[in-house]
């Protein structure tokens, strides 16, 4: 496997861990930890750590013969030290050393030696001649170990295996041998590789990172030899176990115990003393009858599982806490794509081996400043085009020491980018980080400001305020998920033009830009900027086929500067500087795998390399020279190679390189595994790659042979990053090319491929998000986890994004679904930083599949949202349970959404929901589509067709067409005598569309088959189109000043001509379509027949006003005419044949005369009719004037029409960037629709309003969603005073006006409205909610709540506040000038006057006194008798009472605050008051925000810009609440559990809702923890919290919000009722169905003198 990637700024995510041990005595060990200890392991460091974990046992097969040589073992230990996130090694050392098996190498002069002294044995040397093979390709040529290939040999190798050692001895013993050489050969297999991980290696390699244990049996050794064994024997009957007692049964070497004896008292006792390692030593007796019993093996074998999980969890969680898995917290798509670029081009520069002479000529293009031109490198397949860029790349620096360039790298094969849009976001990031921009922009959505600014590194000099707005509007247009390609293309330019200088250049590469799919490379030659500013240099890598992308390019750039160097290879074209990259010479090429051999400890004979040499001259590519190099180090010196073993092309040595692997390892485990790397998505992990390939055949697939796999494809296969993870990815495209041709060349193929990694990465969705349980039967179910997981513990971003993909690629079409509208996908895609790839998914397909209106709800509610949720992902719950909510009726298979999100969410403790949504002030478009043609051209006109297509054309003559459900708009492109036609407008009529040219052609679209575009042939030139209609498949059109009227088919474009006597404004058909009737210029009404194209009759007017709509009757035999005016004439046309007779004339009133639209609906017979200064309405049964909608003043209007359901009318307004909706049976103004620029066109869908702006975009809201806010109930005015009744269930409202509202939370309507004679300016509600008071004018109205009547009307109060006892008797009139009465709520009698006017007054719990302010004193007065009974005792006589609070909990005190700051506690029965604290000088009590908690202990004191000021009075001590930003209102609950308030931000840069609009917070006053937040879609006026759990706020426009702490105050089935309830009153608002209206008594029964 490359090693690039351990090197790349992400740590690996995986724990790889070696299992060393000796093979014949650890069976039980190994096999309870592969099935109790390693899954355990694994679902940790997956759920806890976000990491994989794996076990990689060289000896997990039973059969002997697939156990890896040492060279592999010791690569296996190599690969997991240096890849392992964490331990590498875990080491098992038993009783027994375990045999030494025959070296797979010998060097010549050993193996003669060792021949030599077995032939002074007196033995045979031809059984050992026979299983070694002289191998001169080696590096020092060697004696080759041959794989034993039926088990006899195997048999016989043992024997062998004792005459070898004994001839180790002897050349020991002679000196012929080192003992260090005679112990190399003598050492088993757990030796070698304990020493090769552990000996001369760094101490970081050892510390925490490896693990033995070590298991003494002091006694064994005597218990064998009494019971006659040669070796242990294990009573078990396991398959496994028996093959390793059959391999075991050769008695063991005589220094076996001294061997092993040296390995744990000398060689792990110097690591433990020097490194600190990890070692442990259990040591078991045994019994001396029976010896070592199964049963205290699987004793040890379950102490050694309990050990290993504690030690392994330690270490991993150490390493986790510490920081060392993972990658780096990165914010969103761009970075992640700006850093695994950065990666990607180092591991690609490591691939540059082959010196190219090109490289000087792209050095001299970057160093040379006097062009402005770019450089193309071009080159053929695997011609090294990828890898000498990259190269390149990293000698930036070196060539540009003097400037610091900024560089900026794009490789096609990046698995984020598939739109130009996306590409150049991201190169626009990138080049923002590069500059030292990233870190003043990255929050500009929260704190951007001018002193930001100051904070930028390397800025350019003298910049300017504009520069630098324009640098942050730039930024963040590119972190939008709907960034459109003009957009894009804008911001890329601005940044080339603003950034980049002489003295910082930037260096842009981007390769393979033309792989990425049709007209991508073209769009981003165009968004390139032309010429290059001063310092900027772009380099290309183009295929050489690419002739149409070479064109563009020269046609982009004709006349830039030339460059001053040229050579042979360097090309001046007319637009760019061509660099052929030639081929690589054979030497380099013999050169370079001669040198790769060599490092891999091999070379090739002369006669292989003859034939090598022959090879290289056919093909000489650096990706060739790799695969020879493989193909190459698997020949020894007797290999028979022939010209027909050598594959001649890159494709065939791939080829032949996987029938390599096939033959070493299974056809059907290397073909699935190299499937799966292929198609998926963004590459594998190899831990999932296990996973597959054990799913698939679970028998045959271990660990180890998959890393050998992985190993063979070193070089190959590489490890890079992807969005955090470590994938597997091919280095070369053309390896999947090659894989796809032979594994999976058929559709059924792939899709059984895909079908495969759906449902593994559907179970691993499944297992993250559930857990199990045993039912009521004892089997095992699943059920959600109690706990949403966090990114790194669940379903990371790249799982979601590969389940998706395999979803959509297998066909699984409605599970797709499912998972896409799963909150729990959106909240792991969102986390992870991907909200564009999610935005994208819910746009793909437009129709094809699920429901296309809530995935594109759910869109653009997310891409709206895209500034904040790329900062504070975890605001998504909140964020799409608010926008969600007002629309739940219309979306009703979103209501699953927002229940998960609420169960997901009440697991999670304490949190804010939303209990009742406000209704909305506006509604966010589905779709904003952009014509790509620039901001600055403007439309000329748009039309829609009945099946809601719709096409606009531009001032530039361009036409777009959008098809009504997908996310783009596609161009509209003729030719004519090879020139391209420009359009002049066009019209519509039911699914037809006319467009009209510049030269005067007209051309037909039919929206049933909408890719033919047919000429319209007329007689002879005509003017401009005007309009056309049509019946069935026959179109009438007119034209403007003209008198003809064509008429033609649509299956037969040639047209018809009638002649009118003046010039024709309007046209209709008749209801069988057998006549049309014209409206003219002076008046004049003409009636063809069809079929002969007669004239049958005409009428007209004496006024001779222009006609500009007809309007059949024909039911009632009338015809209605709308003359420019706006006057209505209806006549009657009972004969077509006879001149139609006036039968009525109605003047519209308005002094314009210019009608600007008509709108007709025949389905509510109403007729709109908009002037400049008003719209007007009529009914068309008796045609009579509705209502009339006045322009708001100082505006005019431009264009009105109906809503779909007729309930509404839509209209735009000059110089006003929004569409207005009014409500028709109330007159009033209900909703505006968000343009940002200003409305050209409103064209109605079926479905939808289709806004048409000035600069061609389309802007498309849903008309339910738009009727469902426009219904939404609110008052007249803003909402000023708020009362909740004591279960919570009923509140109270009034917003000045003389209506008071009275609501009930469970339907979230209001249930009745409270009508005054005046203005509405006090609301009270008795305790026990039985009696409103209400203070209107000067008159008291108290009314009884369960019955709306109006009980009593007191006249004459004069007062200005009402106030009710607690205890319900008695109510309190305030008044300022006079006295204030006190009087009984029954009947209104008075009982006392108190003529003292009190401030801020409050009635004691006891309804006992009324305590108030006045002239700086605290007074109390009776409300039995009036007069004052006490009084606060001023400690200081200078000391004004400011501000006091009554305690409901402890009805004898009252805290008073006084000037100085001071505290006090004032008990009123024997009037003694405490001192408890004083403020510091700088905190002040606001007496307007004062508010004290009902058991005293809380007390806010003031709000302050962000600072909320709170006393703690329980613990006598000051709490400062610090606010993201200014804090508007603030207030407590009644025990003091919790504090809310209303914040917003200060003006800035960032315009979207969620920073415009305020926020409610809601905070824990014992630990100061953030309960939740919501953002305010409006402006609040008011804002209270009842008892523990609601809190409620009353907006401006008149709606109210309420919002719930720990979840509803009612439950789920209740809040899913009252919603269907909600939505089936919504569907009645303009009818008599609505609340109960309560009425006064005209006067008052009761008048106070």
């Amino acid at each position: 496997m490359d090693q690039a990637a351990s090197k790349c700024r992400f740590r690996s995510t995986c724990v790889k861990l070696y299992l060393c041990s000796n093979p014949a005595d650890s069976v039980v060990e190994r096999r309870a930890l592969r099935e109790l200890v390693f899954p355990k392991l694994r679902e940790h460091c997956r759920h806890n750590l976000g990491v994989d974990f794996r076990v990689i046992d060289p000896h997990e097969s039973i059969h002997r013969s697939h156990w890896p040589c040492e060279k592999t073992r010791k690569e296996l230990i190599e690969e997991c030290r240096e890849s392992s996130a964490g331990p590498f090694l875990l080491a098992l050392i038993g009783h027994e050393y375990g045999k030494a098996s025959l070296p797979a190498q010998v060097e010549v002069p050993h193996f003669h030696l060792l021949l030599q002294q077995i032939q002074q044995m007196g033995l045979s040397t031809r059984e050992l001649e026979r299983v070694y093979s002289r191998d001169e390709n080696t590096v020092p040529p060697t004696f080759c170990l041959r794989r034993p290939c039926v088990p006899q040999e195997e048999t016989h190798m043992e024997d062998l295996v004792n005459v070898f050692a004994t001839a180790v001895s002897l050349c020991v013993r002679k000196k012929l041998l080192t003992e260090g050489e005679g112990l190399a050969f003598s050492r088993s297999v757990l030796d070698s590789d304990l020493r090769f991980a552990l000996d001369n290696r760094p101490r970081d390699d050892v510390i925490r990172r490896c693990l033995v244990y070590v298991h003494k049996i002091p006694n064994l050794k005597v218990e064998q030899e009494a019971r006659g064994m040669d070796c242990f024997e294990l009573n078990a009957h396991s398959k496994e176990e028996d093959t390793f007692l059959y391999f075991n049964r050769v008695k063991a070497s005589p220094n076996s115990k001294n061997l092993l004896s040296d390995l744990i008292e000398n060689f792990l006792r110097s690591l433990i003393d020097t490194y600190q390692l990890e070692a442990y030593i259990t040591t078991t007796e045994c019994d001396r009858r029976r010896g070592y019993t199964t049963a205290k093996r699987r004793a040890y074998a379950e102490l050694l599982c309990c050990q290993v999980y504690s030690d392994l969890v330690r270490l991993t969680d150490s390493i986790a806490e510490s920081g060392g898995f993972g990658s780096c917290e990165l914010s969103d798509a761009l970075a992640w794509e700006q850093v695994e670029q950065e990666e990607l081009c180092g591991i690609l520069s490591r691939f540059y081996v082959i010196t190219r002479p090109e490289m000087e000529e792209v050095r001299a293009y970057v160093q040379q400043s006097d062009h402005q031109r770019p450089l193309v490198l071009t080159g053929g397949p695997c011609a090294g085009k990828t890898v000498l860029l990259a190269h390149c790349a990293h000698q930036m620096k070196i060539w540009l020491h003097d400037t610091n360039p900024a560089v900026v790298t794009y490789f096609t094969n990046s698995p984020h980018l598939a739109s130009p849009e996306r590409l150049l976001s991201s190169l626009c990031y990138q080049i923002f980080k590069s500059y030292g921009y990233f870190s003043s922009f990255q929050d500009s959505c929260f704190n951007l400001s001018y002193g930001d600014y100051q904070g930028v590194t390397e800025p350019r000099d003298n910049r300017s305020d504009v520069t630098h707005l324009n640098l942050s509007a730039a930024f963040r247009a590119i972190k939008k998920p709907d960034i459109n390609l003009s957009e894009a293309s804008e911001c890329f330019c601005s940044l080339l033009s603003l950034l980049p200088s002489y003295k910082k250049p930037l260096v842009l590469i981007l390769d393979g830009v033309h792989q990425q799919g049709h007209n991508f490379a073209q769009q981003i030659i165009k968004s390139l900027p032309s010429p290059l500013p001063p310092g900027v240099k772009i380099i290309l890598g183009v295929s050489t086929n690419q002739t149409r992308l070479m064109r563009v390019i020269e046609r982009h750039y004709p006349e830039c500067s030339a460059p001053t160097f040229a050579s042979d290879r360097c090309k001046k074209k007319a637009g760019y500087i061509h660099v052929l990259l030639s081929g690589v010479e054979r030497k380099q090429c013999l050169k370079v795998l001669i040198s790769l051999l060599s490092n891999s400890g091999r070379k090739v004979t002369s006669g292989q390399l003859a034939l090598v040499n022959q090879a290289l001259t056919s093909c000489c590519l650096a990706l060739y020279v790799r695969l020879l190099h493989a193909h190459a180090s698997l020949w020894s010196s007797d290999s028979e190679v022939s010209e027909s073993h050598l594959p001649g092309s890159v494709h065939s040595s791939i080829a032949v390189l996987l029938d390599h692997l096939e033959n070493k390892y299974s056809s059907s485990m290397v073909a699935r595994a190299v499937s799966y790397i292929t198609l998926s998505r963004v590459g594998l992990r190899e831990a999932e790659l296990v996973d597959l390939l054990s799913k698939a055949d679970p028998d045959q697939i271990s660990q180890v042979n998959v890393e050998r796999l992985l190993l063979d494809l070193n070089g190959f296969l590489i490890r890079r990053t992807v969005i955090g993870c470590q994938v597997l990815f091919w280095v070369s495209r053309h390896f999947g090319l090659v894989m796809e041709r032979t594994y999976f060349h058929t559709c059924e193929a792939r899709r059984e491929i895909h079908s495969e990694m759906a449902d593994y990465f559907m179970n691993r969705w499944n297992a993250c998000f559930e857990k199990p349980s045993l039912n009521e039967g004892g089997a095992q179910t699943r059920e959600p986890v109690e706990k949403q997981p966090s990114l790194r513990n669940a379903v990371n971003g790249r799982e979601a994004v590969e389940l998706m993909h395999h979803l959509q690629e297998s066909n699984s079409l409605e599970l797709r679904w499912k998972v896409l509208m799963s909150w729990r996908f959106h909240h792991v895609l969102v986390k992870a930083g991907l909200l564009t790839d999610l935005v994208d998914m819910l746009r793909q397909e437009e129709g094809s599949w699920g429901n296309l209106r809530e995935r594109t709800l759910l869109a653009s509610i997310l891409a709206s949202s895209s500034c904040l949720l790329q900062i504070s992902p975890l605001e998504l719950p909140t964020l799409m349970e608010v926008s969600l909510l007002p629309y739940m009726e219309i979306f009703p298979a979103l209501k699953t959404y927002v229940g998960e999100i609420r169960r997901e969410m009440s697991t999670r403790g304490c949190r804010l929901t939303v209990t009742l949504s406000p209704s909305p002030d506006t509604v966010a478009s589905l779709r904003h589509l952009n014509c790509n043609c620039g901001s600055k051209r403007l439309a000329v006109t748009a039309a829609g067709t009945q099946c809601g297509t719709i096409a606009e054309v531009m001032c530039d003559g361009s036409a777009w067409i959008w098809n009504g459900s997908s996310f783009s708009m596609v161009r509209l492109s003729l030719s004519s005598e090879e020139a391209e036609l420009k359009f002049a407008g066009v019209k519509s009529s039911q699914r037809f569309m006319l467009f009209s040219t510049l030269c005067n052609k007209l051309f037909l679209w039919d929206g049933g088959a909408p890719d033919i575009l047919m000429e319209v042939k007329a007689s002879h030139t005509l003017n401009m189109l005007e309009g056309f209609v049509t019946f069935g498949g026959q179109l009438c059109a007119w034209w403007k000043k003209a008198t003809l009227v064509g008429l033609f088919d649509a299956s037969d474009t040639t047209v018809k001509e009638f002649c009118c006597p003046s010039c024709v404004t309007c046209v209709v058909f008749s209801s069988d379509g057998a006549h049309v009737i014209c409206g003219q210029e002076e008046g004049t009404v003409s009636i063809f027949d069809v079929a002969n194209h007669s004239l049958l009759s005409s009428c007209s007017d004496s006024n001779h006003r222009a006609i500009v709509s007809i309007i059949l009757c024909e039911d009632k035999l009338e015809m209605a005419c709308v003359e420019k005016s706006g006057d209505v004439k209806l006549w009657n046309v009972s004969s077509k044949t006879q001149t139609p007779r006036l039968l009525k004339e109605v003047s519209n009133g308005s002094d314009f005369n210019n009608v600007l639209s008509i709108d007709y609906s025949d389905e509510f017979d109403s007729l709109l009719i908009c002037h400049c200064n008003q719209v007007t309405v009529w009914d068309t049964c008796d045609w009579d004037k509705c209502d009339h909608f006045l322009a708001p003043r100082g505006q005019t209007f431009i264009q009105a029409i109906f809503s779909q359901d007729g309930h509404h009318l839509l209209a735009l307004l000059e110089a006003c960037p929004r569409v207005l909706v009014w409500r028709l049976c109330t007159g009033r103004c209900v909703l505006s629709l968000e343009t940002n620029t200003q409305p050209h066109t409103l064209l109605k869908t079926t479905s939808g309003i289709v806004c048409v702006t000035d600069n061609g975009c389309l802007l498309v809201w849903d008309s339910e969603m738009v009727q469902a806010a426009s219904e939404a109930s609110k008052m007249e005015c803003g909402v000023k005073d708020v009362v909740v009744e004591q279960t919570g269930r009923w509140f109270y409202t009034a917003d000045g006006t003389d209506t008071v509202w009275s609501w009930s939370l469970e339907t979230g309507l209001p249930h009745a409205n409270f009508l005054h004679g005046n203005p509405v300016k006090i609301i009270r509600l008795s305790q026990d909610s039985m009696t409103l008071v209400t203070l209107s004018g000067e008159d008291i109205y108290i009314w009884h709540t369960e019955t709306g009547k109006n009980i009593l009307r007191i006249g004459g109060s004069n007062a200005t506040d009402v106030l009710i006892t607690p205890s319900c008797n008695f109510g309190v009139s305030i008044c300022e000038q006079g006295p204030s009465q006190v009087w009984k709520m029954a009947h209104g009698s008075v009982v006392c006057a108190i003529h003292v006017y009190l401030s801020s007054a409050q009635v004691s719990p006891e309804s006992t006194f009324l305590i108030g302010l006045h002239d700086g004193d605290l007074l109390a007065a009776s409300l039995w008798s009036g007069t004052i009974s006490k009084t606060f005792p001023r400690v200081e006589s200078s000391e004004d009472v400011v501000a006091f609070g009554t305690l409901s909990q402890h009805a004898d005190f009252v805290v008073v605050v006084v000037a100085s700051g001071a505290i006090y506690t004032w008990k009123m029965s024997d009037e003694t008051v405490c001192r408890h604290f004083e403020l510091p000088g700088t905190f002040k009590c606001q007496p307007q925000n004062f508010h004290m908690t009902s058991n005293g202990s809380f007390a806010l004191l003031s709000i302050d810009n962000d600072a909320i000021t709170l006393l703690d009075v329980s613990r006598v001590r000051l709490c400062s609440l610090k606010a993201e930003c200014c804090v508007m209102q603030a207030c407590l609950d009644e025990m003091g559990d919790y504090v809310a308030y209303i914040s917003q931000r200060a003006s800035q840069s960032c315009t979207c809702s969620q920073h415009t609009h305020p926020i409610l917070t809601v905070v824990q006053l014992s630990d100061g923890e953030k309960i939740g937040r919501v953002f305010l879609c409006k402006d609040p006026l008011t804002l209270l919290m009842h008892g523990q759990q609601c809190v409620f706020v009353g907006f401006r426009d008149g709606s109210v919000g309420v919002y719930s702490i720990s979840g509803s105050l009612i439950s789920e089935e209740n809040a899913c009722r009252s919603r269907n309830k909600m939505g089936s009153q919504l569907k009645g608002c303009c009818s008599s169905a609505g609340p109960l209206m309560f009425f006064s008594l005209e006067t008052p029964n009761i008048t106070w003198p």
